[in-house]
């Protein structure tokens, strides 16, 4: 990663930081029996914590995305929107494959998901329009990610699942993730344990799933991960102090 990335994913972190400054310093709120039993830093870092995970798992950590994607010498596109042209079978089926799913009569295999939803080859097509957090094209290969939050709900990720089976039965060469920017409850993914997402997906084993170090590596390249948390850990310099000197 060069320095000028650095240095821009640093920016990010710290207008973020000052966002949330200013926006809990605005709204605040009157907590007696929290003051009577924690300290004036606790109730400051706990506020500040809640506000800022909110705000920078939306904007933040899909601009920093692209510019990790960027660095790596990729053309990218946010909200990339895609006209999708299928069969009705494939609209069909990916309709029977979500209720199923959401209903528990069957598990998640996207394997197997994709191969019945591309086997559709014939009869009258539809036109769907499909938005994706981020799109990748770097030689011939072109990569779709919906980006969602650590603990996703169960709308959220039924909606991404569904785009993500209308993208590859438009085009089964291109590759969909379903992108989480870290993991929780631990550094591998075989931590991951928030049981929501894994009605839809197979959390701990399919390939279209990205978590922490998967999620970054892909699209910067092996080590992003590892040098993404030093340009966050030289940005704490900073704003640690700042939050610190919250009133």
């Amino acid at each position: 990663m060069t320095k000028n990335t650095k240095g821009s994913i640093e920016r990010i972190i710290l207008s973020c930081v000052h966002r949330t400054i200013d926006r809990i310093s605005k709204d605040k709120t009157f907590r007696p029996f929290h003051e009577a039993l924690l300290s004036t830093e606790v109730i400051n870092a706990s506020a500040f914590e809640r506000s800022f995970s909110t705000s920078f798992g939306q904007g933040p950590v899909e601009e920093i995305s692209s510019l990790v994607a960027t660095d790596n010498g990729a053309k990218v596109e946010r909200q990339k929107e895609t006209m999708v042209n299928i069969f009705k079978g494939s609209l069909d089926q990916i309709t029977r494959i979500l209720s199923d799913l959401r209903d528990g009569k069957t598990s998640p295999n996207w394997e197997y998901e994709v191969k019945t939803v591309t086997a559709v080859n014939k009869g009258d097509t539809d036109v769907k329009r499909v938005i994706s957090d981020l799109y990748i094209e770097k030689g011939n290969k072109k990569i779709f990610i919906s980006i969602k939050t650590v603990k996703p709900n169960l709308d959220q990720t039924e909606i991404a699942k569904k785009d993500m089976l209308l993208l590859k039965a438009h085009d089964p060469a291109c590759d969909t993730f379903f992108g989480l920017f870290y993991n929780p409850n631990g550094p591998k993914r075989s931590d991951y344990n928030w049981s929501i997402p894994s009605k839809i997906f197979d959390m701990k084993n399919d390939k279209c799933v990205l978590i922490g170090e998967d999620y970054w590596d892909t699209i910067g390249g092996k080590g992003t991960y590892e040098e993404l948390l030093d340009a966050f850990k030289n940005a704490g310099k900073t704003t640690q102090a700042l939050i610190r000197s919250i009133k």
